[in-house]
């Protein structure tokens, strides 16, 4: 189940996911990771949904990998 990371309700903590820092908004250099907290409070993102990484890392969604196993 993976989808784009633009709609709120597709991200959950403990998801594994690809982000986008901010410094890298410009290269597109994607950061892997899992959630540990969402921070747009909105449904629908276009950039995609900023979360909090477990490593303390903040960045958009890109991509959805599914579930930590």
């Amino acid at each position: 189940m993976a989808g784009s990371g633009k709609n709120r309700s597709d991200v959950r903590p403990g998801m594994r996911v690809d982000i986008v820092l901010k410094k890298d908004q410009r290269t597109g250099a994607l950061t892997r990771g899992v959630v540990k907290d969402l921070l747009t409070n909105s449904a629908f993102h276009p950039h995609g949904i900023k979360v909090r990484l477990t490593d303390g890392q903040v960045g958009r969604v890109q991509a959805i990998l599914g579930d930590e196993e």
